[in-house]
């Protein structure tokens, strides 16, 4: 689980909740009609703008984001170096027998391609092609979510215009003034909270985690091909660890 995520949506609840509590109640900010507005206006906009097999797909990215547990890319080097070694001792054949031992499916199918005798460029290009699609999809996912973004601020404002247009059909009776412009403004409010503090945030960690998923997936293809080409394992470990920081390189040099 991606704790920053998950702290951070508490933790900004947790404020809101407090600075209500200061100056008043929260029950004052509960009001099911405006959730009703700005959640469903939201989504039916969505459902409108995406076809259904983006949606689907989007609830499998944000779940991979939140949830997932990410292999440190250390360990990955560390893999690719140790198969490095294997293939300089034993033969690249050899590899097959330890395929149980990589989790990642884009690690496992790229080094059984270089085990099949794959050509160096056929197997770039196949691997590419599927890093390609890998950025497609969360790309559509982090394009789900900023939409999101957008519009619910967009409904929370409609919800606004609906409480001060029912406002302003009782304005003979100025004792509902405040009430009726209280519970109006609150839409505008959910609006803003769940763009500011669930949609643009989970965009950018979206984006993110996408990034730094491919230029993993980048040092994978680049280490499997060094790997089929009987590079020595220290130039194989040279070559990954020019995709990482520097403080990350000594970590690897110490160990």
């Amino acid at each position: 689980m991606d704790l920053t995520t998950v702290i951070g949506i508490i933790a900004g609840a947790a404020i809101i909740v407090l600075g209500i509590q200061q100056s008043g109640s929260i029950v004052t900010f509960i009001d099911p009609a405006s959730i009703f507005i700005v959640v469903g206006g939201t989504t039916s906009a969505i459902i409108i703008s995406f076809p259904i097999n983006e949606l689907v797909g989007v609830v499998g990215v944000v779940q991979k984001t939140i949830f997932a547990k990410t292999q440190p890319v250390t360990e990955t080097i560390a893999t690719l170096v140790s198969f490095a070694e294997r293939a300089r001792r034993e033969g690249i054949l050899a590899l097959e027998r330890h395929m149980e031992e990589i989790e990642d499916e884009f690690l496992s199918k790229g080094i059984q391609l270089a085990v099949d005798g794959t050509e160096p460029e056929l197997m770039r290009s196949i691997l590419t092609t599927e890093l390609d699609y890998v950025e497609k999809r969360h790309g559509s996912g982090k394009s789900i979510i900023d939409t999101c973004g957008m519009l619910s601020p967009a409904f929370g404002m409609i919800g606004t215009l609906i409480g001060l247009v029912l406002m302003l059909q009782t304005m003979e009776d100025p004792s509902t003034i405040g009430p009726k412009m209280s519970v109006a403004l609150i839409t505008t409010f959910y609006g803003a909270v769940m763009a500011n503090l669930i949609f643009i945030p989970l965009g950018n960690k979206l984006k993110r985690r996408s990034e730094e998923e491919i230029l993993v997936k980048e040092m994978m293809i680049e280490g499997i091909l060094s790997i089929q080409s009987g590079d020595n394992p220290r130039i194989v470990e040279q070559k990954l660890t020019s995709f990482i920081s520097p403080k990350l390189r000594r970590a690897i040099v110490e160990k």
